[in-house]
């Protein structure tokens, strides 16, 4: 059988890709400035100016008052003081006047009004001196006909619109924008109206990058998706390669049997990269066809979004005269160790918040197909090619996504999930706009060591201590010691197994477990532990448990599992069970807290949080979920 796979021509560094690229749009005169364009000022906001513009006239073109009062020559007023006031005639010596009306031909100077007394019909008093020119607006004050009001190379704000019709200007020369072609490959492609059948994949990448593109100045075309056919695709990127200055292939750039890009953009040009040693984004393609740049995006929407980024980007404020932008950057506390290949560049989306004096940057979800990292990440962290990772406590550089602002006023939770902190990081953001709270799920043990580092502003818990049978004191005192917190309920809720739809296994209790495959929470849950303990009342050994060992970090992902059909059963929440249609058998309550510290809790984010859990809409909301109880909701937990 003869294998059809394209293997890697390189692994090149960045900065070489990069280089290549350049050189090669250099080569073929493809790295100036877009030509102009002429635009009307009403459609020219954003754009950016392709020639300098000069005044036609000038701002203002003849002299004017500046206030509504009196023209007259300063010399007139020469010994006006309070005590010895100066009569004008009107309008002999004195022309009323109104604020931008011409000066009258041999005035000099406006009187206010305000510093005026009318004395008869024809006469005022003044008793004050003006100065010549005093309260007049002379020619050109603003701009004088052919200064320079604004350089080539500029972003168009508001104001400029105003000036560039201030000084005579009906319109505006500005850079093209640069002409994009984006073509989705694969045949397991479907458009998000379409119903999912197994197999098929949303294609949403388009939607992604398409968007990069408007952000950064250029405009697009989406080419319906491109069948597993090198000839189709190679067509495709000949046509586009003729009508735009850009063509992305989405997918088809890695080494399977069916990613054809690579073979495609040497046929149809020449082929500079595939292969570029960073993370996420390996396979990606860069080409040549008809002097045109061509770039194969790789397919998981993590690589596609950063080679949007690192590639795209720059390429396209190049075309339009600019710099490429810099996100600002700020310096970190990472949370959790990170491991990074040696020889690649690495790129991780960090969640990124302030408690107490201290910015923390905690990674999310390293998976080039977790598309949700992308929508959550505050920031960017880059690890340099050669480095081996990086461990918790270290200080970092990260480019933020968000402002400061936004970033201080976040609530920063770590620990146990639960479905309803989503809940309320909904009502947090519509009650209290500018607030928002950031989930990260570590468990319960795990949020109670991020309070013990000082890394959260809050952290849920539902930990059940086997000797007394209670939830979560113990371990605080245990695990936090002397650090001072509160602890409030946020819900009582049910805990049970979930188990496929039908319940084809008849599974009834933990007593079936031997019987079934099982995926587990991971060590230091709440979840975990409540099973350990039911276990051991039950003396079932964990080991005689098929799955025991495989973990998943939140009730929607056990859940996930076994609507999947990649597990039996798992052991959840009943609303998580509930959301994908599958069967609950209770096993326990449960009490789930919030612990805050102690120096937290005026903090207005935090009272907002409060205010919410005595909210009786929150309260309702959460209560005609499946399996919670509101009861104790804001009940302060004596220590």
């Amino acid at each position: 059988m003869s294998d059809n796979r394209n293997i890697y021509l390189e692994d090149i560094p960045l900065d070489e890709a990069q280089t290549r690229l350049l050189s090669a749009l250099e080569s073929c005169d493809k790295w100036q400035s877009l030509p102009g364009e002429r635009v009307s000022l009403d459609g020219a906001l954003g754009r950016v100016t392709a020639e300098p513009i000069w005044a036609n006239v000038s701002s203002p073109h003849y002299h004017a008052a500046a206030m509504d009062g009196y023209a007259v020559r300063a010399s007139d007023t020469l010994h006006a003081t309070e005590t010895h006031p100066v009569s004008l005639a009107v309008p002999g010596q004195a022309i009323p006047v109104n604020t931008g009306t011409p000066l009258p031909n041999e005035t000099n100077a406006v009187i206010m009004i305000e510093n005026t007394q009318l004395i008869g019909k024809d006469q005022i008093e003044i008793r004050t001196a003006v100065a010549p020119w005093q309260h007049v607006r002379l020619v050109g004050e603003d701009m004088v006909m052919t200064e320079l009001v604004l350089p080539a190379n500029h972003r168009l704000r508001p104001v400029d619109l105003g000036a560039i019709a201030g000084c005579g200007h009906t319109d505006v020369l500005v850079r093209r924008r640069p002409r994009v072609a984006v073509l989705p490959t694969g045949s397991e492609l479907v458009s998000p109206n379409e119903s999912l059948q197994p197999g098929q994949v949303i294609e949403y990448n388009s939607i992604v990058l398409g968007a990069q593109i408007r952000e950064n100045g250029g405009e697009f075309t989406r080419w319906p998706a491109l069948p597993d056919e090198p000839e189709a695709i190679r067509s495709a990127i000949l046509e586009a390669s003729a009508s735009h200055d850009l063509v992305l292939v989405l997918s088809g750039s890695s080494a399977g049997s069916r990613d054809f890009t690579a073979r495609a953009v040497r046929e149809a040009g020449s082929l500079l990269v595939h292969g570029v040693a960073v993370r996420p984004g390996h396979p990606v393609i860069i080409g040549l066809v008809n002097a045109v740049p061509v770039i194969g995006v790789p397919g998981y929407p993590v690589s596609a979004a950063l080679t949007g980024e690192i590639f795209v980007q720059p390429m396209l404020y190049r075309w339009l005269g600019l710099p490429a932008p810099r996100r600002e950057q700020i310096k970190a506390t990472l949370t959790r160790k990170l491991t990074s290949p040696g020889g690649d560049d690495d790129f991780v989306r960090v969640a990124v918040g302030q408690v107490g004096d201290r910015m923390l940057a905690t990674p999310l979800t390293r998976g080039a197909g977790v598309i949700t990292s992308l929508a959550r990440a505050d920031g960017l962290l880059h690890i340099p090619r050669f480095s081996e990772g990086l461990n918790a406590g270290s200080e970092v550089d990260v480019q933020i996504y968000r402002s400061r602002d936004e970033i201080a006023q976040t609530v920063v939770a770590v620990g146990s999930h639960d479905p309803m902190l989503d809940l309320l990081s909904q009502f947090l953001a519509v009650r209290y706009p500018g607030y928002r709270l950031s989930s990260a799920n570590v468990g319960s043990l795990g949020g109670l060591m991020a309070q013990k580092r000082g890394e959260a502003h809050l952290s849920g818990t539902h930990l059940l201590d086997p000797e007394t049978g209670e939830y979560n004191t113990s371990y605080i005192h245990r695990i936090l010691g002397h650090t001072p917190v509160r602890v409030v309920t946020f819900v009582h809720r049910e805990q049970g197994l979930i188990v496929m739809p039908g319940n084809p296994l008849r599974i009834t209790s933990l007593d079936d477990l031997e019987r079934a495959s099982y995926i587990n929470r991971q060590r230091g849950a709440g979840t975990r532990v409540l099973l350990d303990y039911e276990l051991g009342k039950r003396g079932i050994d964990p080991s005689r448990v098929t799955g025991y060992d495989r973990e998943e970090y939140t009730h929607m992902a056990v859940a996930a599992a076994v609507a999947s059909g990649s597990a039996d059963c798992g052991m959840g929440i009943h609303s998580a069970a509930t959301a994908l249609g599958l069967v609950f058998i209770p096993v326990a309550h449960e009490r789930y807290d919030l612990v805050i510290p102690a120096q937290s809790f005026d903090l207005p984010m935090i009272r907002h949080i409060l205010s919410l859990l005595n909210d009786a809409e929150f309260r309702a909301a959460v209560a005609a979920q499946p399996g919670y109880d509101v009861s104790a909701m804001g009940q302060e937990v004596s220590l």
